[in-house]
């Protein structure tokens, strides 16, 4: 009789764990892309269709046609924008446009005073095309966009793990290892 209950409580902890596990998630795609990926608890800003409100909340529940954010219902089809940082290829040739301009600008006066042993010049060739890298690059890695419209290609899309476009969040989960120092 034991063993049977001692098997059937391993059995439950065992399930338990799996579901507490396995929890849903709302995507933002754009055809197959992953844009956004929200669970329980996370803070969702959005603005419905017809309304010039932008509405802070964080999800509490979801299903397959709408979320529950705080103690409402939204529907996905009444959803306008969500708003979110995006970054883009053009942010991150901004970002290597400046970091090389820099760079660039960094390792001839090294080479000048260190190597050739001579006082530290600004190179007039150097100073301009360091200067356009970094003119260029800064626009480029600054400006992105703060929102989706959710339309068209842009979709919400609730997912469970069965999903392609499912991912398990490790890093939200804690280490049952105590470490000692």
């Amino acid at each position: 009789m034991k063993k049977v209950f001692a098997g059937g409580v391993f059995l439950f902890i065992a399930i338990s764990g799996h579901l507490a596990y396995s929890q849903k998630q709302l995507v933002v795609l754009n055809r197959e892309k992953v844009l956004l990926r929200l669970t329980f608890g996370d803070e969702i800003i959005y603005r419905l269709k017809g309304s010039k409100t932008v509405r802070t909340s964080y999800v509490n529940n979801l299903y397959d046609t709408a979320l529950m954010a705080h103690e409402t219902i939204i529907p996905f089809h009444k959803i306008d924008k969500i708003y979110f940082k995006q970054s883009t290829f053009g942010n991150r040739i901004g970002m290597w446009l400046v970091i090389g301009g820099v760079g660039y600008f960094l390792i001839d006066q090294f080479n000048t005073v260190i190597v050739h042993g001579e006082d530290a010049t600004i190179d007039e060739g150097v100073a301009k095309a360091s200067g356009v890298m970094v003119g260029v690059g800064l626009p480029l890695m600054l400006i992105r966009k703060r929102s989706q419209r959710i339309e068209g290609r842009y979709r919400l899309l609730t997912v469970d793990e069965d999903s392609p476009f499912y991912q398990p969040n490790l890093d939200r989960m804690e280490s049952p290892v105590i470490k000692e120092n």
